[in-house]
């Protein structure tokens, strides 16, 4: 996975932040495997979309965590490889999920345990891994069918996804960001995987975050950042943020939950 500087903008904080003129960007929440929730969302963008004037570019960011926990890793990973929305740009964001997958993908068969019962096993099966083996077999087998079972393209695609994206006065990232740490000085593991530091803190942060990794029951808009990760592999909910301008609007689709 690749490491983007933030460009940084001098000021504090916009009182009426605004995205890139002449741009349109949507953001969807983690996935987890839902890839039916994801085909709804992705179809609600397109008609959200098309009833819009013309912008200059359409971006959709995913912010990451499209796998583990729900029921169909490898269904939504081949999904957003074939180009599902041709009249946008894609961003794809890594999630802490994604970076234990990768990292064992890579040889760290120590996390495997540890991935496993964090929603990894789901993942694993949709790969079509022998559920016997990973009930039952050893560490470093169950290693080698894991990365027999995922295709190398799939593996190439992960390791392409970003850490953060600008859109005008937002930046968007899986988790947060470090409070009091200017933005091109973030650690990336905190853009993964920081949580309440981040989460309880009411400070200027010069943007306005953008961020999944923390269920909420609906967009969790705080001024300082907004968290749109509404559960769909426990909730059934699916959300996502659009941004234009000095405007920014919701879209949310209902599934079945999978994942208890």
């Amino acid at each position: 996975m690749k490491f983007f500087p933030f460009r940084l903008r001098k000021g504090t904080q916009p009182a009426f932040p605004r995205g890139k003129t002449g741009n349109r960007c949507y953001a969807i929440g983690d996935v987890h495997g839902c890839i039916d929730q994801l085909r709804d969302l992705l179809g609600e963008i397109e008609r959200d979309n098309a009833a819009r004037p013309p912008a200059d570019k359409v971006f959709v960011v995913m912010l990451g965590d499209l796998i583990d926990r729900g029921p169909d890793s490898k269904g939504v990973i081949d999904l957003l490889r074939s180009t599902p929305l041709p009249f946008a740009n894609f961003i794809f964001l890594a999630g802490n999920h994604e970076e234990l997958f990768v990292r064992i993908l890579s040889g760290e068969d120590d996390l495997l345990p540890r991935w496993l019962v964090f929603g990894g096993r789901e993942c694993a099966l949709s790969y079509g891994v022998d559920e016997a083996c990973l009930l039952d077999g050893a560490p470093e087998d169950q290693a080698a069918a894991l990365r027999a079972a995922v295709p190398d393209e799939h593996v190439a695609f992960l390791e392409t996804f970003r850490d953060g994206f600008r859109f005008g006065d937002y930046l968007f990232v899986h988790a947060g960001i470090r409070p009091g740490v200017p933005l091109a000085e973030q650690d990336i593991s905190d853009l993964r995987w920081i949580r309440d530091d981040f989460l309880d803190c009411p400070a200027d942060h010069g943007v306005v975050v953008v961020h999944g990794h923390t269920i909420f029951d609906e967009p969790d808009d705080q001024g300082n950042r907004i968290g749109i990760d509404t559960g769909a592999y426990r909730t059934g909910r699916l959300t996502a943020i659009g941004i234009e301008e000095g405007d920014r609007w919701y879209l949310s689709v209902e599934g079945e939950p999978s994942y208890f």
